[in-house]
């Protein structure tokens, strides 16, 4: 089942990232991930009232504050409000429901005032589409003085001002109650037993050519099927006799000089073509640095349990030597150091280069994610690292293991039944996951660690 998505959107500094992480940290996580993801998260699931969904730290709409101030753009040019409206709607597309945030200490702004205005026109329904509906928060709301401003916000036309202060959490939960009210009803997906694989990354990295690449490819009978995400259209396939879905994130392509705002925004659609994934397949550009985006974006499938492939494109263009590939095959491993498991393909989608090994890696990663070690000999395992490197140990207490199991698959869960989480340290943590991979890679695949204390 999919869960709703939450975009905070607004313009900086009105505090979006400071209200992120108070509604994150009402996460109530079960088990721990593996260790070293990257923290510079731009989603986070949370759950209120018993509803899940996942909000979504869109960045802000970056520039506005400075644009208004420092450019004739002030006066409301068609190129400031073509840049406010794309990076708005992209917002509106893809959010189930919408955060809008400003200040209450410095009230309604003109660029307030132009998000405003695209936000409550776009609510209106054309065509019987459904229009995320847009909740106004008024941060900064730190004293009763300050609550009281929120009622100058009524200008906006977006219904209730909701006063809060993120720094504080003073009335995020009262803005809480009011996204679950609107948030759309539960209902499971259709069944699909079919290998799940989202295409995703930035915009211009090659994704489309390299899916209508895969389709054109030998051996492949190709059907279009109905798909559940926004404006897109699943594509089924048949391979090796495995059926794969292929979930294209191609609709997130943007062009002009808009594009590193939109860019921020492309996250809401890779994160629903995420969770509704088995494996991600992330496609950098061979001819770009590395960004943060894409480790925001592998960040992601991590974060979600997803198994992933990266794959470099447009490998033709790039000059190469005998030692081009295992360079930048370190690059990578650099630049995604929590994703040192994953394979790494260097493909042209515009050649056909290496692009046939694609579908083969994938279903080898999903034998990995459906791989289950034997009790007896996850059990040698631990006991041989733990003879090779003694757990730690606090004011004289020694962490102790008394016995592991692999209680799940896809992706692949561990529970180390121990004797106290308090002399659990993430660094022996990840000892543990290494000295599993060593002797069963799970290629691709995210192990996830849980510990359960003996009187549990």
């Amino acid at each position: 089942m999919s869960r709703p998505i939450v975009a905070l959107v607004g313009r900086p500094n009105v505090g979006k990232s400071t209200l992120f992480n108070r509604l994150a940290g009402q996460r109530l996580a079960v088990v721990h991930d593996e260790p070293g993801t990257t923290r510079d998260r731009l989603f986070a699931t949370v759950e209120w009232n018993g509803r899940i969904f996942a909000l979504v730290d869109t960045g802000g709409i970056e520039g506005f504050d400075a644009v208004v101030r420092h450019s004739p753009l002030a006066t409301g040019s068609a190129d400031f409000l073509a840049e406010i409206r794309a990076q708005t709607e992209m917002a509106i597309a893809d959010a189930d429901v919408i955060i809008f945030m400003a200040e209450a200490n410095v009230g309604v702004t003109a660029t307030d005032g132009e998000i405003a205005d695209l936000l409550r026109r776009r609510q209106k329904s054309a065509g019987g589409v459904r229009r995320p509906p847009v909740l106004l928060a008024v941060n900064k709301g730190d004293n009763p003085e300050r609550r009281a401003m929120a009622v100058n916000f009524y200008e906006l036309g977006l219904g209730d001002p909701i006063a809060i202060s993120a720094a504080h959490g003073i009335g995020t939960g009262d803005l809480l109650d009011e996204v679950v009210a609107l948030l759309p009803p539960a209902s499971p997906e259709p069944a699909d037993s079919t290998l799940k694989v989202a295409i995703v990354g930035r915009p211009n990295v090659g994704k489309s050519s390299l899916l209508n690449r895969l389709l054109g490819a030998e051996r492949v009978i190709v059907s279009p099927i109905a798909g559940t995400t926004r404006d897109a259209v699943d594509t089924q396939l048949r391979y090796m006799g495995t059926d794969i879905t292929l979930i294209d994130t191609a609709g997130i392509r943007r062009r002009g000089r808009i594009e590193g705002g939109v860019e921020k925004y492309s996250v809401l659609r890779a994160l629903r073509a995420i969770e509704r994934a088995d494996i991600v397949a992330v496609v950098v550009d061979a001819l770009e640095p590395f960004t943060a985006q894409d480790a925001h974006i592998a960040g992601m499938a991590v974060e979600q349990a997803r198994s992933v492939v990266v794959v470099v494109n447009k490998w033709d263009a790039v000059d190469k030597d005998s030692h081009t590939i295992e360079d930048y095959r370190l690059r990578v491993r650099e630049h995604l150091k929590f994703l040192d498991y994953v394979p790494v393909l260097f493909v042209s989608a515009l050649t056909g280069q290496r692009v046939n090994q694609l579908l083969p890696t994938v279903i080898e990663v999903q034998a990995a994610r459906n791989e289950r070690i034997g009790t007896a000999a996850l059990n040698r395992l631990v006991q041989q690292a733990m003879d090779q490197h003694a757990p730690p140990s606090q004011s004289g207490q020694r962490l102790r293991i008394y016995f592991v199991a692999q209680v799940a698959t896809a992706p692949p869960f561990f529970v180390f039944h121990i004797n106290s989480r308090k002399l659990v340290h993430f660094s022996y943590t990840r000892y543990l996951v290494n000295a599993i991979r060593q002797q069963y890679p799970f290629n691709g695949t995210p192990l996830r660690i849980g510990f359960r204390e003996r009187e549990e």
